[in-house]
């Protein structure tokens, strides 16, 4: 049987804590930190039951940080050039390490990640990991590489700026220039010569907006050559090998999926081989890739990539609905865009990066997100995702250090998620409304998979046999065999009332009877009768930031 991913992102750091009140720019002393030891059965049990399949466990590499691990080994960071006192996650220091802040025992944290992934297997889940490939911290020194491995940057000639051999760019016989990035506590940082910043940014002086925390990997493309950009992929890059060995090495250890940060700013030719390298030893490995350019969308997909993310089309098309800034027709001419890719395209309508539907500037409340989040999992049988804490409605409007205060739940800061820590380990302290929430979130995954109609079967767009609906509803059905799910979802502030008409052409291409039929609304439980006519109408209500989900066995 055909599953469809349901990806529930964690941000292992900040999930299972639970020490309070949080202080801004807080220490690891101040403000505690989650553990992987925090996912235990009964939690991983009560992710499963909300319909998850798998778990995206960010932050599991280690990163750059401020906090001072030098006791057990691990070279300490200059603050100047980590983002707030935990660090980004995407500042990795050693592909071949964990995190040392998730661990209980510092010194078996390998341990501790290995143990992660078997309780997550036996909860019925499987493990998404970050791969990233595109930038690594700029103070990147491996401690734990396998005997034998060869380090990023290692044998690199620093007096080129681009060679094929090289796993870095170089500003030769220029030091870095740390004039314009934020002040910090601590020494100075020195880096000569300066190696090109993560954001494409090739000269020595990154601004505080660039990716200044990280440097660029090389893949063989010269991005300063003096006819413009140019690739030289043979001889092979020598970052090639060394990245593909770093995927193998996590595959090992029974990662399910990749989740490959700005995958897109890597070269398709390298996905194409160290994806093909990966699958050939672990043929069940997926690759998700963060690909913003719907232009490159098949050029990814053409290189081995399972999922890309569905951002620029129809996380922004949502998003623009749900705030009244589009009508939901263009729903249609999103999906219509990426029609023969369907099935690679991952729905969200939260992540990391993105502003919290419930915050000030998005939505300001998370039930307005309801419908999208019907329209995310039911419309196709791609992947949906949900970052945690969507499910309760987390706001994401505390000013928590680095990140201050802007919509987004920080990845630069120690600090207590409150609605996570709540909803699993004080449920008691849940507001009404959020458990409402979080039950609509639940019954909606957990449909996506339990109604072979969603998990698999054939999509039909109402929306143009239906003009009337196209500002503030969506229409469409699913069907497989004799099961058919008509589905509304009413992004409206007030309750609607819909004349559904469903055209000759859908009874004939899925050879259906005309009649009149039993109907159960799988959101509400409701039974009711419908009668199917061609051309002709099917009335349904259907209540504000909501919507119906009629089954039907014809």
């Amino acid at each position: 049987m055909r599953e469809k991913p349901v990806i529930y992102q964690v941000f292992t750091r900040l999930f299972g804590n639970r020490q309070t009140p949080s202080k801004p720019n807080g220490t690891l002393a101040d403000n505690g930190c989650g553990k992987m030891a925090d996912f235990d059965e009964a939690t991983l049990g009560r992710i499963r039951e909300m319909g998850v399949t798998h778990v995206w466990y960010t932050g599991i590499i280690r990163h750059a940080t401020t906090t001072d691990y030098t006791a057990h080994g691990i070279p300490r960071q200059t603050p100047m050039v980590v983002k707030g006192k935990a660090g980004s996650p995407y500042a990795i220091v050693d592909y071949y390490d964990v995190d040392p802040d998730l661990a209980v025992d510092v010194d078996r944290r390998m341990e501790e990640f290995e143990a992660l992934v078997e309780r997550t297997h036996r909860a019925g889940m499987k493990v998404v990991l970050d791969f990233v490939p595109n930038h690594v911290a700029r103070e990147y020194r491996s401690v734990c590489k396998p005997e034998l491995t060869r380090d990023l940057g290692e044998t690199d000639r620093t007096d080129m700026h681009f060679s094929t051999n090289n796993n870095f760019y170089y500003c030769w016989g220029q030091p870095l220039d740390t004039s314009c990035l934020p002040a910090a506590e601590g020494p100075a940082y020195e880096e000569n010569p300066a190696k090109a910043t993560g954001n494409d940014c090739f000269g020595p002086r990154p601004g505080a907006n660039d990716w200044y925390e990280t440097v660029k990997l090389n893949y063989g493309i010269d991005y300063c050559d003096a006819g413009g950009r140019s690739e030289h992929f043979a001889p092979l890059p020598n970052t090639w090998g060394k990245m593909t060995e770093i995927l193998l090495f996590w595959a090992r250890k029974h990662v399910d999926a990749f989740r490959c940060d700005m995958a897109e700013m890597v070269p398709a030719a390298f996905w194409q081989w160290a994806i093909d390298k990966v699958k050939y030893e672990k043929p069940e490995v997926k690759f998700i890739g963060e690909v913003y350019d719907p232009s490159q969308y098949r050029r990814y997909i053409g290189a081995g990539f399972d999922y890309l993310y569905d951002k620029v089309g129809m996380y922004d098309c949502l998003r623009d609905v749900i705030c009244h800034r589009r009508e939901t027709a263009d729903i249609t001419r999103q999906w219509q865009a990426c029609d023969d890719i369907l099935d690679h395209m991952l729905y969200f309508l939260e992540n990391h990066d993105e502003q919290r539907l419930a915050s000030d500037f998005f939505a300001a409340d998370a039930r307005k997100g309801v419908p999208g989040m019907m329209v995310s999992a039911w419309l196709h049988s791609a992947p949906v995702m949900v970052y945690a804490g969507q499910e309760y409605g987390e706001r994401g409007m505390d000013a928590e250090g680095f990140s201050g205060c802007d919509g987004r739940t920080t990845i630069f800061d120690y600090w207590t998620v409150d609605t996570l820590r709540r909803g699993y380990y004080n449920r008691r302290g849940l507001k009404k409304t959020e458990k409402w929430l979080h039950d609509t979130y639940a019954r909606i995954l957990s449909l996506a998979n339990s109604e072979e109609a969603f998990r698999e079967g054939a999509c039909y767009d109402l929306m143009y046999v239906n003009p009337a609906m196209a500002r503030r509803q969506f229409a469409f059905m699913r069907k497989a065999g004799n099961q058919l799910i008509i589905v509304v979802a009413n992004f409206d502030d007030e309750e609607a009332h819909c004349d559904i008409v469903i055209p000759r052409h859908a009874f004939d291409w899925w050879q259906m009877a005309e009649g009149d039929y039993a109907a159960t609304d799988l959101l509400s439980g409701r039974e009711t009768r419908v009668t199917l006519a061609a051309d002709n109408s099917t009335a349904v209500d259907v209540p504000a930031w909501g919507g119906v989900a009629l089954k039907i066995c014809l």
